[in-house]
């Protein structure tokens, strides 16, 4: 499959994926089956030991994913294919790091949620705005709790608010906060430590981590969520929220 919206650098065993549309890199559906095959791809790549996953430009890492893509039959397609992106991280079998370089919303937070680990500059700011569409962040839903605790992953979630990176760091949401200058260096030499280890070993103990720490599975989660998040965006007021997004109107809910 020939790439258009993202680019893949490999070098040494560090393997960078750029998603490449700018000004914010918004995921479209093209997108994100780029993203999925790649990372199909890499899973069996030995070349690959690290793989660091950044947006292009100084702008955003990620602004979500194409708000069009939510609305009618392409819903529910949309939906099932955001659920496999978090699958392939989660069995990609090697770490992966998120390289926040400005914002991150919806789609784009949720990818650094399912990134092992990430590092963001300080001018970075992330958020689930999903609910103030009439919709449901599957991804945030099913892991974000696991992550930072059910009441923040709520506020986070449920009020759509906006945090910056620094806070991002404090709720455990982010590995580490630096200046714009120094993030793709420390971002390099977080992934360097890597690969003087045991690739083995590194599985091993990363999918270790994964499985002793949730009560369900990672994909009962998923699924879970991604039949919820289906659900909300196919309510009416889910579609009215997105329609209303794209015809730069204040929606108008039913309650339906």
């Amino acid at each position: 499959m020939e790439l258009k919206n993202i680019v893949l650098e490999k070098k040494d065993g560090i393997t960078k994926l750029i998603i490449n549309r700018p000004p914010v890199n918004v995921i479209n559906f093209e997108t994100l089956l780029e993203i999925n095959n790649t990372l199909e791809k890499l899973a069996g790549d030995d070349e690959t030991r690290v793989l660091l996953i950044r947006g292009s430009g100084s702008r955003a890492f990620c602004a979500g994913i194409e708000v069009k893509d939510h609305v009618g039959d392409m819903m529910p397609k949309m939906m099932v294919e955001f659920g496999r992106l978090f699958r392939l991280l989660r069995n990609l079998g090697k770490p992966s790091i998120a390289v926040v370089n400005g914002i991150a919303l919806g789609g784009g937070c949720e990818i650094i949620i399912g990134c092992d680990f990430a590092v963001a500059s300080e001018k970075a700011e992330m958020g689930q705005p999903e609910i103030k569409l009439g919709g449901l962040a599957p991804a945030a839903a099913a892991l974000l709790p696991r992550m930072i605790g059910e009441k923040k992953a709520l506020e986070l979630i449920l009020i759509g608010d906006s945090i910056k990176a620094r806070e991002a760091e404090r709720l455990g949401l982010v590995n580490r906060v630096v200046t714009e200058e120094e993030l793709d260096t420390v971002a390099e030499e977080m992934a360097k430590k890597f690969l003087n280890m045991s690739p083995l070993s590194v599985k091993l103990v990363r999918d270790a981590v994964y499985r002793c720490a949730a009560e369900l599975t990672v994909d009962q989660a998923l699924d879970r969520a991604t039949e919820l998040g289906i659900a909300s965006w196919g309510t009416e007021d889910g579609q009215e929220g997105l329609k209303s997004y794209l015809e730069k109107r204040k929606p108008v809910w039913k309650n339906k």
